[in-house]
């Protein structure tokens, strides 16, 4: 991964200590989680002073009283469930960075989003704290809860002011870390003064693991993602049932839950699968299994850096998947993987088979995958990069 860095003006008084602001629980299954628990471990390991603050961390016991409410309003109102939820998440995140931020003196604030960044920017002490964001997200925050199916209008009320907010917040920023140069490009497009913020585009990382080749083989294929729409799990199924007329039967393993396990499994047993696919479940330890499968298949309509194919090319897995977003920057057609179309479930049915049936080509990719891991994607790598961009001098 290509890392640029512009325009950077270190403190007088070179800081150590880091804060981590999020809007998530400190403990968590998602990407994001997963990006800022490595870099803790990281730079923590590196004698860095590292600590994550949510909104957890100001009154918890309130936090039941002032979220709850959420969890109906949304049912009355999408839009007000979403300002109901930025709203309380942010305020009791800004109390508890002004808590920590309160006496601290130089230090440096990563922000997990421009909800987290606005809260910092109010909170922090003066300009030797400084206020770094994690673009996690596609562009904007504000696109994303405008997609099909989500709680905003594009081009509302709402949806407007949130694209102000992050246009203040984004150009008060100290520096920018795009965690792929997609991210980088999308929010250029549509905020081309954010190029003169200091930025850098540091990949995602995850901590290195030993390929073990006598693994016991548990399935031919195999997916780790939230059971949602987005992660389009309903595609694979289509892509073996599609495998399977043509005389080919292909076992997949699914890890992960969500909203639609029960249209999953409905879906399953109509395409006759079941016998082909199994739902794990949510597994934290599910790195540990992955050597028991041949290839790592990715759906998923939109991604950023994805941790979960990072982490099957660290297990030394051949990745198919699609060319959108930033999955190219990780997985090339025909040297790490596969490309496959979203569209056609016959064609990318084709296309998964071909790899599964050459041994060679099976083993070349796995290698190929591991070393792209090694050289771009080991966390002993990337975190000695967000250390040089976050705590310069």
């Amino acid at each position: 991964m290509d890392t640029t860095s512009i325009g950077w003006s270190p403190a007088a008084e070179p800081a150590s200590r880091v804060f981590i602001a999020t809007n998530f629980r400190e403990v968590g299954s998602t990407g994001v989680h997963t990006h800022f628990e490595q870099l803790r471990d990281y730079l923590t390991g590196q004698g860095c002073d590292v600590d994550v603050v949510t909104p957890y961390s100001w009154r918890r016991p309130l936090t039941y009283v002032a979220f709850s409410p959420r969890l109906l309003l949304k049912y009355v109102s999408r839009p007000a469930g979403v300002l109901w939820y930025r709203y309380w998440h942010t305020a009791f995140l800004y109390r508890g960075l002004r808590r920590r931020l309160a006496g601290s003196g130089p230090c440096v604030v990563y922000a997990q989003g421009p909800l987290e960044a606005g809260a910092a920017l109010r909170a922090r002490r003066g300009p030797d704290q400084r206020v770094i964001l994690a673009v996690h997200f596609r562009s904007s925050q504000a696109d994303e809860y405008s997609e099909p199916g989500r709680e905003l209008k594009r081009g509302g009320a709402l949806y407007r002011a949130m694209r102000q907010a992050e246009r203040g917040v984004i150009l008060a920023m100290d520096g920018i870390v795009y965690v792929s140069e997609w991210s980088r490009d999308a929010v250029l497009a549509w905020l081309p003064e954010a190029a003169s913020v200091p930025s850098a585009v540091i990949g995602n990382s995850v901590a290195p693991m030993e390929a073990d080749g006598h693994a016991e083989r548990l399935a031919d294929l195999v997916t780790v993602g939230r059971l949602d729409a987005g992660k389009n799990h309903q595609f694979l199924l289509e892509v073996l049932a599609s495998a399977r007329n043509k005389g080919r039967i292909v076992t997949l393993d699914i890890y992960g839950d969500g909203v639609l396990r029960r249209d999953l499994e409905q879906r399953i047993s109509a395409l006759g699968l079941d016998d082909q696919v199994r739902l794990r479940g949510f597994r934290r330890d599910v790195r540990a299994f992955l050597p028991g499968y041949r290839v790592y298949v990715h759906p998923a309509h939109t991604e950023n850096a994805p941790l979960a194919v990072i982490e099957a090319m660290a297990a030394g897995l051949p990745v198919v998947a699609a060319p959108i977003g930033g999955i190219p920057e990780l997985v090339r057609d025909g040297v790490e993987g596969r490309h496959w179309p979203l569209d056609d479930p016959a064609s990318a049915a084709a296309v998964l088979t071909e790899l599964l049936d050459s041994a060679a080509e099976l083993e070349r990719a796995g290698k190929s995958a591991r070393a792209r891991f090694e050289r771009d994607f080991d966390l002993n790598v990337v975190g000695a990069r967000m250390r040089s961009f976050l705590l310069p001098g």
